[in-house]
């Protein structure tokens, strides 16, 4: 990504001694409660908007297909995030497998709705030694959790596996905020970072595009949640983020995802301070080709439209996508990495 026309990040502010808020909940006993209570709630799951209250400690599937176990599809190092999160040394990414939503256009639909991943269920200690991992051997900035939403519970036990062996780098909640709201009270100061995205300002554009009637009203309840509990984006003197909210913004074409209304919203409802992050890469992937209004990329114009709208309402914080974004901003999952390597192409 470039900062294109969109002010830098502010440094300097001291953040270097930061220490993620896990450690001091495991310390006091309260991380273990937190993970009791979200695996009981797995017994009638409703960790997410769907609320499917099907048994998932006996193995039942709701919407999303996800059982008891985590499903890891790829975890590697990324070099594409927003630059305050891959830094020189990446963002440790764990690509969850499933997904509570049915976009159409999914980049990541080889692992979000391929439902025949049994084979890649990761016990907690399994998937605690992948952050291991990423932290020890890989050296990576922070541990980046790709679309997370349905697997909450399995994510508190993993960081509760992980601490005692030595687990010390922020968490980055990568979502698409179709979350719910009690879940992610769980997760206060086991979060460090929010990487939300707010793909719709519209219930109607959700439900036809995603499968998610309700997608809009609940992204917003979850959003601003998660505002409350990191707050605006603090990074060190390296410029990587240690903790705070940034919230992506997908340009889609003929106004679909209602990007300006979305940025009107965070500017009116949270603040205009809110690192954003507004992405021009839009493909149509999967199944968009079917959907006369998602065949195509977008346009100078439906792009300018956008930043514009940041202008007016004076957002300068974060970062803007060049219209050319690289093709390695897809990811693809049908080899062993689903990015290229640092430098490859």
């Amino acid at each position: 990504m470039s900062s294109r026309g969109y002010s830098s990040l502010g440094k300097g502010i001291g953040l270097e001694g930061l220490e993620p808020g896990y450690l001091e909940l495991y310390t006091s006993g309260e991380l273990e409660r937190r993970v009791r209570a979200l695996e009981a709630r797995l017994e009638a799951c409703d960790i997410c908007p769907r609320a499917c209250g099907i048994n998932r400690l006996a193995g039942e599937t709701g919407y999303c297909h996800a059982g008891r176990q985590a499903i890891v599809s790829s975890f590697c190092t990324h070099h594409g995030e927003e630059p305050a999160l891959s830094g020189s040394r990446g963002s440790g990414t764990i690509f969850f497998g499933y997904c509570n939503m049915r976009c159409v256009y999914c980049q990541n639909f080889q692992i979000s709705q391929d439902y025949q991943q049994s084979s890649k269920e990761a016990a907690a200690d399994a998937l605690a030694g992948h952050m291991l991992y990423l932290q020890n051997e890989l050296g990576c900035h922070n541990i980046n959790l790709v679309s997370p939403s349905h697997f909450v519970p399995q994510i508190a036990r993993a960081v509760l596996t992980a601490v005692p062996r030595g687990l010390r780098l922020p968490l980055v909640y990568n979502t698409s905020s179709y979350d719910e709201v009690a879940s992610l009270r769980e997760l206060d100061g086991i979060v460090s970072i929010y990487l939300a995205d707010l793909r719709y300002a519209s219930n109607r554009r959700a439900g036809e595009f995603s499968g998610a009637a309700d997608y809009a009203d609940r992204a917003h309840e979850a959003v601003a949640e998660m505002y409350r509990q990191v707050g605006e984006l603090a990074i060190d003197e390296q410029g990587i983020a240690r903790q705070g909210l940034i919230v992506r913004l997908l340009v889609f074409p003929e106004r679909i995802g209602g990007c300006a209304e979305s940025l009107r919203w965070l500017a009116g409802e949270l603040s205009p301070d809110i690192t954003v992050s507004v992405m021009s890469q839009y493909f149509p992937a999967h199944r968009a080709r079917l959907y006369p209004a998602l065949s195509r990329k977008i346009t100078p114009a439906e792009y300018e439209e956008v930043t514009r709208v940041l202008e007016e309402l004076g957002m300068e914080n974060g970062w803007v996508q060049d219209m050319d974004a690289p093709e390695s901003y897809r990811p693809d999952f049908s080899g062993e990495l689903p990015f290229p390597a640092a430098g490859e192409k």
